[in-house]
C-alpha cells in the first residue's frame, strides 16, 4: 500500500514515533475514548499503544489492524483503520476516531471512505462492518454517510468501564459500496 494517500481535503500517512503527542492528546482525552474499551492513556501507557500501529501495511492476518494519521493542512487530527475480521468470509472492520475539535467536518467520513474502499480493492472484502457503543450518535451518523445499514442493536452486549453497555453493528457489502443491487432486501 502506497502512503501517504491524499484526498479533497486530508492526508493519510503512516503514524511514526514522532507522533507521540499527538497519540498522547487523542487517547489520553475522556471525551475520545467516552465510547472505546480503553481509559484515558498517560505517557507510559500510550507508548505501548502508539508502537501497535507503527506497522503501515496491509493486514494480511486474521485480527491485524492498519491505523493511519488523519492530517490535516499538516496537523494531526485523529486516527483511522481497518481490521481483517476474517479471510475466509472475506471480512473487514473499521474504525476512526478524532481530536473533538476536528469532529462534525466530515472528516472523518472522508477518511474512512478511503478505508473502506481500500477494503475492497485491497483486501478483496465481501463485507466490511462498523461496531460501536450505541451512544455515540456521531459515529453512527458517520456510518450512514458512508451508505452502511444498520444490522443489529445488541442490548447490554458489553461490559466497559463498569458498566453494560449495548452494541450497534453497521455493515455494507461490496456490490452495495459499488451501487449495484445486492438482492438481499428481496429475501
Amino acid at each position: 500500500m502506497d502512503l501517504p494517500i491524499r484526498t479533497e481535503r486530508l492526508t493519510l500517512r503512516a503514524i511514526t514515533a514522532d507522533d507521540l503527542d499527538d497519540h498522547l492528546r487523542l487517547y489520553g482525552d475522556p471525551e475520545v475514548v467516552r465510547y472505546l474499551y480503553d481509559e484515558p492513556y498517560d505517557r507510559e501507557s500510550v507508548l505501548p499503544h502508539l508502537e501497535r500501529r507503527l506497522v503501515a501495511q496491509l493486514p494480511d492476518e486474521e485480527g491485524q489492524w492498519l491505523n493511519v494519521a488523519i492530517e490535516r493542512d499538516g496537523r494531526f487530527i485523529g486516527e483511522v483503520g481497518m481490521c481483517l475480521s476474517s479471510r475466509a468470509h472475506r471480512q473487514c472492520e473499521l474504525g476512526y476516531v478524532l481530536l473533538p475539535e476536528e469532529m462534525g467536518h466530515g472528516y472523518a467520513t472522508e477518511a474512512a471512505r478511503v478505508m473502506l474502499d481500500l477494503c475492497f480493492t485491497e483486501l478483496d472484502a465481501h463485507r466490511v462492518v462498523g461496531r460501536l457503543d450505541a451512544r455515540n450518535t456521531a459515529s453512527s451518523a458517520v456510518l450512514e454517510r458512508l451508505g452502511m445499514r444498520r444490522e443489529a442493536l445488541l442490548r447490554e452486549n458489553e461490559w466497559v468501564k463498569g458498566e453494560w453497555t449495548d452494541e450497534i453493528v453497521y455493515a455494507i457489502t461490496e456490490q452495495e459500496w459499488r451501487g449495484e443491487p445486492s438482492g438481499w432486501a428481496d429475501r
